[in-house]
């Protein structure tokens, strides 16, 4: 490697790299490739600030920095190694093929956090891959990031993407970027799986303890701490996926080397969010049989936390224990990937409590079905007539006072009779006034309205808007657009610029024709 490339920055932030201390061995210690004309295109300021980086002043200088030009004084540049069911098939070693932990720095807060780079080029672990990233692939992180942190969802943000100066050669020749990747941590379920395929169990044991330090220090020391990380990593995915099921979100590429044991969203690449309700929805060029499909996802997750499971088990078994006492390891284990279902529904009705502006039964199974039938027949009913998911949940809020008109009209315009929700509003309007002692007032109904206001999102990183964004930027090196969405989707529940089309859904043509890509 170049000197000039390997020099310390000034001082960016302090750094302390347990895993590169405690797990090195799962990685392999690379340096990012210098790049040869860096140029900062987006920085997220106030996560710099909530990190308590400091960024040098000199633009240059920052640009090199977040590049990969210049390695952070105290940074310990690793790829990590992982293995993953990659849509059901298993890879024993994946990696990080165009990927780089930098380190971690505890942030304001006390919280641990990684700092990684994505397209900083290869590495031992890329397969015959060059390693690079384009630019609209790493703006599309920022986007969806963003978006999905703005909406109270667990997620990987992006801290910088720096353009390259440099061709990444796809379909077609891009513009490069390299981001930085803010998360939790990079551990994975397929972090697991290529530990436990090697059979090396004094390692999985290190690797337990050094995610349980991590993630969930109250089971430290637990005697039955496999079965307690597992168990709290199904309660964390449960919710995620709920989220996202709320939210019209879909992630496009659930391999277990995607799913984290944090519990964040992490990789963006085919993701998409929903226009019409539709469980069948697919968009990712690489789902060709819809296997991560919108309405699949707590399948594919719960299926994933399956092989979590079966890596963890040789830490829950003891060899010399009788036959029956390792059979109630395994039945713990199952019991523990079962309980998925539970939790998700918990999670899910929870968010759709808010949704309609309900409240909580604590305790009332009966009406826990009831209202989980009246959120399930709404979505049926959105399904049925193909109205748009975000807009659907969003014009309750005005029909919650009694003005249906623009809920019908969404009907309208979908095809169906203005009457269409009738039925069904006429069922939530007897459920909302029973929450408020048997009849709703003005008030009641007025406060219930802003409730869902604040629950039920304006503005999503729709998928027109967002390739808008990325085609400006990539094609024309105009960063105005996505500047102007990234602000919109950070106030997901305030009224977007005039005109931006923003809260609108995309045209029927655009969104039959829409395909996205993993961006390697």
């Amino acid at each position: 490697m170049d000197p000039a490339v390997a020099a310390a920055a000034p001082a960016f932030a302090r750094f302390d790299n347990s895993y590169a201390r405690e797990l090195g061995a799962l990685g392999v210690r690379w340096p990012p490739a210098a790049v040869p004309a860096p140029r900062l295109v987006f920085v997220n300021h106030a996560l710099v600030a909530e990190l308590g980086l400091q960024l040098p002043a000199d633009a240059a200088e920052a640009a090199a920095l977040l590049a990969g030009n210049r390695v952070p004084a105290g940074a310990e540049p690793l790829a990590q190694a992982y293995a993953g069911h990659q849509f059901g098939g298993f890879s024993p070693q994946l990696g990080d093929g165009r990927a780089l932990l930098l380190g971690e720095v505890v942030d304001v807060a006390g919280r641990r956090r990684d700092l990684a780079f994505k397209g900083s080029g290869r590495t031992p672990y890329s397969r015959g891959g060059d390693g690079k990233a384009a630019l609209g692939p790493m703006l599309r992180e920022a986007l969806i990031g963003e978006s999905l942190h703005a909406l109270g969802v667990p997620t990987t943000r992006a801290l910088a993407v720096a353009a390259t100066g440099e061709t990444v050669w796809r379909e077609q020749p891009l513009p490069g970027a390299v981001l930085t990747r803010v998360a939790a941590s990079h551990l994975r379920v397929g972090t697991f799986e290529f530990v436990a395929a090697q059979g090396e169990r004094e390692l999985l044991r290190r690797l337990l303890a050094y995610t349980l330090a991590r993630h969930d220090p109250e089971l430290v020391g637990a005697p039955e701490a496999a079965l307690g990380l597992l168990q709290a990593v199904v309660r964390r995915q449960a919710a995620l996926v709920a989220q996202w099921m709320n939210l019209g979100f879909i992630h496009g590429v659930m391999n277990t080397d995607n799913m984290t044991i944090s519990g964040e969203a992490i990789d963006f690449g085919p993701c998409a969010m929903l226009e019409a309700h539709d469980p069948a929805a697919v968009f990712s060029s690489i789902d060709r049989r819809g296997r991560y499909a919108y309405g699949n996802q707590p399948v594919a997750a719960r299926w994933n936390l399956a092989r979590l499971a079966e890596a963890l088990l040789p830490l829950m078994i003891d060899a010399d224990a009788a036959a029956a006492a390792q059979r109630r390891a395994v039945d713990a284990a199952s019991a523990a990937v079962a309980a998925f279902d539970g939790h998700y529904r918990a999670a899910l009705l929870r968010g759709q409590r808010a949704k309609l502006g309900l409240r909580e039964a604590a305790g009332d199974a009966a009406a826990d079905a009831a209202d989980a039938a009246l959120a399930a027949d709404w979505l049926a009913l959105l399904q049925r007539h193909r109205i748009d998911h975000t807009l659907g949940w969003l014009h309750l809020a005005a029909a919650a006072t009694g003005d249906e008109a623009a809920l019908a009209a969404l009907f309208v315009q979908a095809g169906a009779d203005a009457a269409a929700p009738a039925a069904w509003l006429q069922r939530w309007h007897a459920r909302c006034a029973a929450d408020d002692g048997g009849a709703s007032s003005p008030a009641a109904r007025a406060a219930r309205a802003q409730r869902l206001r604040t629950v039920n999102p304006r503005v999503v990183a729709r998928n027109h808007c967002v390739e808008q964004a990325l085609q400006a930027a990539t094609q024309d090196a105009d960063l105005r657009p996505f500047d102007a969405l990234l602000a919109a989707l950070r106030r997901p529940c305030d009224m977007p610029p005039p005109d931006s089309g923003y809260d609108r859904p995309a045209p029927a043509e655009f969104t039959a024709a829409y395909c996205t890509y993993c961006g390697t």
